[in-house]
């Protein structure tokens, strides 16, 4: 292979080293060769294993999201009915997010509109929607819908939800979910109650609250920005905060979780006009992992 350089110290530095440890070595030029090539042609480092949310967090009694949230999940993220024909079909995840190229495909030029949105956590808590005129769009004209440069569910604000079949949680529970309203009106994003009396994370004329038997007391919603939402059910510490702020605590009550429905209260109305990305439910008290859970979203969608 000719030459000393820095190829022949590598060697005689190798060659050294063998001899140390009672050994022999193969031909300086053989070997000068195979240090040359293992030098310039480094194994790869491996990529880190996937980790999602809900490995670092387990326990979640439902959980939506257009990411892949956990990495021993193989089912899809969502299915969908396209404007053109009414055809449906599943769109799973690629690279650990939405496969938003086969959605498109699908779509074609036209509207694509969400009938269910597969519950990842493990419980079967899948949130569907069957009349179509209800569905929350996903795709608008061939093209997915975006916020902040990540695929997202837009409701409508007059009759588009979807929500759970019955379920059945006592207190404590919590919720994460990314959000944006786009009018400051009121209206309740998501509800965890067939009836008026228990709501979660709601826009109230331009003030966020949370409703366990009485008002957690109202933080400012900005709407014109995607936020992070934290509600926090448990009878006389109920609590909610928004983008990482410290919990706002109030007296509440101790109301159970019998229906979770996004994009308005339970079967009473008061669509939201909202754009809906991600929402995790605990049946537990999560203020301990909040820190690292909201940390986890914030990372993916770069809200605050």
């Amino acid at each position: 292979m000719g030459g000393g350089g820095i190829w022949a110290k590598y060697v005689n530095d190798f060659k050294a080293r063998v001899i140390a440890d009672g050994g022999s070595m193969e031909s300086p030029s053989c070997a000068k060769s195979d240090v040359k090539f293992l030098v310039q042609n480094p194994e790869p480092v491996p990529t880190p294993a996937f980790t999602g949310l809900l490995n670092d967090y387990s326990g979640a009694a439902a959980a939506y999201s257009l990411r892949l949230l956990d990495n021993t999940y193989t089912g899809n993220a969502i299915k969908v009915r396209r404007s053109s024909d009414n055809a449906e079909q599943d769109i799973a995840f690629v690279n650990n997010e939405l496969d938003t190229a086969s959605l498109e495909t699908f779509a074609g030029s036209g509207d694509a509109f969400v009938t269910t949105w597969y519950d990842q956590s493990g419980s079967g808590n899948d949130a569907t929607q069957t009349t179509a005129a209800s569905q929350p769009k996903i795709v608008s004209s061939g093209s997915t819908i975006l916020e902040n440069a990540k695929a997202a569910i837009r409701f409508d604000g007059s009759d588009d939800y979807i929500e759970t079949s019955a379920v059945s949680y006592t207190q404590p529970h919590t919720l994460f979910d990314v959000r944006r309203y786009y009018e400051n009106i009121t209206q309740i994003g998501i509800s965890l109650k067939s009836s008026d009396s228990s709501f979660a994370d709601s826009n109230i004329s331009g003030t966020l609250r949370s409703y366990y038997g009485s008002y957690v007391t109202p933080q400012v919603v900005d709407n014109t920005n995607q936020g992070l939402w934290y509600s926090l059910g448990n009878g006389a510490t109920s609590a909610t905060g928004l983008d990482g702020a410290t919990a706002i605590v109030s007296q509440g009550g101790s109301q159970s979780v019998d229906l979770i429905t996004l994009g308005r209260r339970g079967s009473s109305g008061l669509n939201a006009k909202i754009i809906l990305q991600e929402v995790v439910f605990y049946n537990s008290n999560e203020s301990t992992n909040r820190t690292g859970i909201e940390t986890n979203i914030n990372d993916f969608y770069s809200i605050y």
